[in-house]
């Protein structure tokens, strides 16, 4: 299948570029993929909004609980073929989903920024690491071994590792298209059926991703989508007893209450929430490196992502300088059109999202911070389309002490709030004075100091002389109020397998059976 061929003009964010990409994409418009087929909803209507420019694009229709019904009966059957499959053939499926993906990065890339605002030279990265997921899970599949276990008495006993079932993916609107495929890939490798319910806002990537992984070879039912509102589609995937595994990212609060409603049904849960996270820069380091890290660490992405540096800790006796080049770093940021490749930052991709960051930098600065960065947005802003866009500049906050709401409150925008410190224990101290538990940095010249900071910091994920680089080789999750569970590395098989044991005599038994009372 060749890729898409966009029919228009995709030079300008906003409403008639994401239009295009889409009527290249779905020309009989957005609706759930289930059974190899895009099927419109019967709900409310849901409208998707251009985050550069405001407008909104496009509409589709709920799916609602009978569309999540239906999308469950078709991953039932689905899951049954998938686990029935030679483990070889399915390796062989899934490394053709990955090369198929690879084919068509520049396609999900542009269609991923134009419907959700991110900067395409991000996109870009993201589409070409959803191919590496599905080729390095595709190595995995045909590799679930089970032990043989020596116990009293003449018996032949083993473990073998077999599929939940039906495995549900609920994806955040931050980076659709990359947590697709981070939550999909290991289920199908484990021999699982996944269904996929995106954000309401950014149900497009995902999409066409279940398309190209059905053309592959997945048969009918293995790769669903779910489109729609959490209140109806989410909440019926989530606590239906044919769900065998959930796995969650986004919001603490709504992780929470999609463990309640999956836990009343008997369904076991993968969460990855939140972060609050600490980039410690000692008096030591290679500053222009820390600096450089500072802001790739929580401007990147417009700050929307569960491991961004939030707060930074600079040793006192090199704070005003670090302060200094992080803002002049921070300044020379090109905002602009996300699919100007050029562009390093780009909107908030939701309306309430871009309310909520910007009510936060006011309770920072009521909280007695200091504004550094972040005053006003680039002056062509101001006669273009894009004034009406969900923009925040890079924004670092100074003098943001444990008192400030700022201190553990995640903004999830292009917000960063610095202060002092002036020990090794206190850095230690203010990192870990948070529920969240997900990510974290240490820079610094001393090679000790650097392992002891990584191992006393109470987080999933820890950096030393560096920041935000994951693999899907490398385990991945928080502690605490960041979630449990791992969604990568060869672990992650075991959070979607379950170990059954098998006994057999090796002789015939010349008495009863013993009598157990479990």
């Amino acid at each position: 299948m060749s890729p898409t061929t966009f029919p228009t003009d995709l030079s300008t964010s906003g409403a008639a570029s994401a239009r295009a990409a889409l009527d290249a994409a779905f020309p009989d418009g957005l609706g759930s993929f289930v059974d190899g087929q895009v099927v419109t909803g019967g709900g409310e209507t849901v409208r998707l909004t251009a985050a550069a420019t405001g407008e909104g694009f496009a509409d589709y229709a709920d799916a609602g609980t009978e569309g999540a019904d239906a999308v469950l009966a078709s991953a039932v059957r689905g899951a049954e073929v998938w686990a029935a499959t030679d483990p070889f053939e399915r390796a062989a499926i899934l490394r053709e989903v990955s090369r198929t993906i690879g084919e068509h990065t520049e396609e999900l890339a542009l269609l991923e920024s134009a419907t959700t605002g991110k900067p395409v030279r991000d996109t870009r990265a993201e589409a070409a690491k959803v191919a590496e997921m599905f080729g390095y899970y595709a190595g995995w599949a045909d590799k679930l071994l089970g032990h043989t276990i020596p116990v009293p008495g003449n018996w032949h006993t083993y473990t073998e590792r077999v599929p939940w079932g039906v495995v549900v993916a609920v994806t955040p609107w931050n980076a659709p298209l990359f947590t697709g495929g981070w939550n999909s890939a290991a289920p199908l490798a484990a021999g699982n059926a996944v269904v996929v319910k995106p954000s309401e806002f950014t149900p497009a990537s995902t999409l066409r991703l279940a398309q190209l992984a059905h053309r592959a070879g997945l048969p009918d039912g293995v790769f669903n989508v779910a489109t729609g509102l959490g209140a109806t589609v989410g909440a019926a995937l989530t606590s239906d007893s044919r769900v065998g595994k959930v796995s969650f990212i986004g919001s603490v609060a709504t992780g929470r209450r999609v463990a309640v409603a999956a836990a009343g049904a008997g369904i076991p849960t993968v969460l990855e929430l939140g972060g609050k996270s600490a980039n410690i820069v000692f008096a030591d380091a290679d500053l222009d490196r820390a600096a450089d890290g500072a802001v790739s660490a929580v401007f990147s992405g417009a700050g929307q992502s569960c491991v961004a540096g939030s707060r930074l800790l600079v040793e006192r006796s090199v704070h005003a300088e670090f302060i200094a080049r992080v803002a002049e770093r921070a300044s020379r940021l090109r905002l602009g059109d996300p699919l100007d490749p050029t562009t390093e930052v780009g909107p908030i991709i939701t309306r309430p999202q871009f309310g909520t960051v910007t009510s936060l930098i006011e309770a920072g600065l009521g909280g007695g911070a200091r504004r550094v960065t972040g005053t006003q947005l680039p002056a062509r802003f101001t006669d273009s389309a894009l004034a009406s866009g969900h923009w925040v500049p890079p924004t670092l906050l100074d003098g943001v002490t444990p008192a400030n709401p700022l201190e553990t409150t995640e903004v999830f925008g292009p917000v960063v709030g610095a202060d002092a410190f002036d020990t090794e224990a206190e850095a230690i101290a203010r990192a870990n004075a948070t529920n969240f538990g997900l990510a974290g940095a240490v820079w610094t010249q001393d090679v000790a100091r650097a392992h002891h900071v990584a191992r006393a910091v109470k987080s999933g994920t820890f950096w030393i002389n560096a920041y935000k680089t994951i693999h899907v080789a490398v385990p991945f999750g928080g502690f605490g109020d960041s979630g449990h569970g791992r969604s990568s590395g060869p672990g992650v098989l075991d959070e979607y397998t379950q170990t059954k044991a098998v006994w057999t005599p090796t002789r015939a038994a010349g008495a009863p059976f013993p009598s157990l009372s479990y």
